[in-house]
């Protein structure tokens, strides 16, 4: 049996899992799909076309596939899709991605987004990520995985946080967060590479170390970026077990916008 608050109001078309549990006062809108073992909490309201995958816990005050805050969207049929196990916190507001950007906002696996979270149209989040109260993220932004943004992180719209970066407490991005990079200020200055959460996720000393030859390349010899990226791809010779690292890193620089850039 559905564990359903009689208070709340479920549109007819709705697909909820008997396991689903909805708090007092929420609306589920006619197109949304809530996975086995999700709880909604209390004056939550999830419309658009929004898919909700297994276990997660999604607080109260919290608002899911609303329209995009989006001057050009005329009420296409565009998308929220919401993986599995991730923590949603109290007055989260996730928009619906729009036709200029694909069409989907998407959120990963296993991600804690605490309290005021913000994510505009055609965001993508990968997975376990952490964004701490009142991270703002504005339309078609990336985030790749493990990223951390610090309280009050604003990002610009396109633009790209690279997988297992870090920013400080109100920090603010304009250009593009390379991998492993952390970052602080307004604009965001890369500041050091996050080797502590590398080490706490079981990376080796050999990989930590060419991640180190990857901010020298980037952020300590006066490179040019194609410099960079020429040395980078070098380190791969000299430790083959970061070739992973060092292709997520190449692969991201190679698609920098030349008017954004990347932190400095």
């Amino acid at each position: 049996m559905t564990l359903i608050h009689p208070t709340a109001i479920i549109e007819k078309g709705a697909e909820i899992d008997t396991s689903v549990t909805i708090g007092a006062y929420s609306v589920i809108g006619p197109h949304v799909q809530i996975g086995a073992g999700t709880t909604v909490g209390p004056h939550t309201v999830i419309e658009g076309r929004t898919t909700i995958g297994r276990d997660n816990s999604i607080f109260q005050f919290s608002s899911l596939g609303g329209v995009p805050q989006d001057k050009k969207y005329a009420g296409e049929p565009c998308e929220l899709i919401i993986g599995d196990r991730n923590t949603i916190r109290e007055f989260c507001t996730f928009n619906i991605g729009s036709p200029g950007g694909g069409g989907v906002t998407r959120v990963g696996d296993d991600n804690w987004l605490m309290a005021y979270v913000h994510l505009a149209h055609d965001c993508i989040v990968g997975n376990h990520t952490i964004f701490a109260n009142n991270s703002q993220l504005a339309g078609h932004v990336e985030v790749g995985d493990w990223v951390i943004l610090g309280g009050f992180t604003v990002v610009h719209q396109f633009v790209r946080v690279g997988a297992h970066g870090m920013t400080a407490m109100c920090s603010l991005l304009f250009a593009d967060q390379p991998p492993f990079v952390m970052s602080q200020g307004q604009p965001a200055q890369a500041r050091s590479m996050n080797f502590e959460g590398l080490r706490r996720r079981g990376f080796s000393p050999e990989r930590i170390s060419a991640i180190k030859a990857m901010h020298k390349a980037l952020y300590r010899d006066d490179l040019t970026l194609e410099q960079a990226k020429t040395r980078i791809g070098d380190i791969e010779d000299t430790n083959p077990e970061a070739a992973a690292d060092v292709a997520m890193m190449l692969t991201f620089l190679d698609d920098v916008s030349p008017q954004r850039g990347i932190v400095r």
